[in-house]
């Protein structure tokens, strides 16, 4: 028996997996005015096991495929300003991981750009070099 456990409830190997199905009566779709398209996520959730991410999953496909995003989708922007690297991500933490490690192996500084944002903040070798002192 398993501690704090009801004495009456099934075992771990008693359960049955296949009694619990998740009903989706409602698959989300995406659209894209460039290409006069609307597509149902099916596909995603089913065979990509995209689960909560299957919106992401497919704008990034989109953009990977088409050079631009579907509608509704505005990626945050991490722009080297001293070289041609820039990469598009659809949330902060990533965008800002890029921007951190970029200034930190190139001491460039990088201009970060939020979705519907009026201008950019900069993150630079000064924002990242580590201190260590010396024995």
């Amino acid at each position: 028996m398993y501690p704090n456990d009801d004495p009456d409830s099934p075992r771990p190997e008693e359960w049955d997996v296949h009694e619990t199905h998740v009903n989706l009566d409602v698959v989300p779709t995406v659209s894209c005015s460039k290409c006069g398209q609307e597509w149902e996520l099916a596909y995603e959730l089913d065979e990509l096991h995209a689960g909560n991410r299957a919106v992401e999953q497919f704008a990034l496909d989109h953009h990977r495929h088409t050079g631009h995003f579907p509608d509704d989708v505005t990626p945050w922007i991490a722009s080297c300003q001293h070289c041609p690297a820039e990469e598009q991500y659809l949330s902060e933490r990533p965008a800002v991981r890029f921007a951190r490690t970029h200034a930190r192996h190139t001491r460039h500084t990088v201009a970060l750009d939020a979705p519907e944002s009026a201008g950019s903040d900069r993150i630079g070798p000064q924002d990242v070099s580590e201190r260590r002192e010396r024995d």
